[in-house]
C-alpha cells in the first residue's frame, strides 16, 4: 500500500476528527448528526493515522511531496 497522503493532509484530518470529538464530548451535537460525525471522525483518524486514503487512489490524486527520483 502506498501512502498518498501528504503531512498537512493527515493533520488537517486530524485536527477535524479531534474537532468533532470535543463537540460530541460538550453535547454540542447530539441524535442523528452525532453518529454521522463519529463515522467520519473514525475514518477521518485511521486514514490520517495509515496515511492511505481509498477515495484518493480512486481518483489517483496523491498529496504527497514526490521524490526526485519519481520526477525524472
Amino acid at each position: 500500500m502506498k501512502f498518498n497522503m501528504g503531512t498537512l493532509d493527515r493533520r488537517i484530518r486530524f485536527g477535524i476528527a479531534i474537532i468533532i470529538m470535543v463537540l460530541y464530548y460538550n453535547n454540542i451535537i447530539s441524535g442523528v448528526l452525532s453518529i454521522v460525525l463519529l463515522v467520519i471522525m473514525g475514518v477521518l483518524l485511521i486514514t490520517s493515522f495509515i496515511g492511505y486514503c481509498p477515495i484518493y487512489s480512486a481518483f489517483g490524486v496523491s498529496t504527497t511531496k514526490k521524490s526526485k527520483s519519481e520526477t525524472n
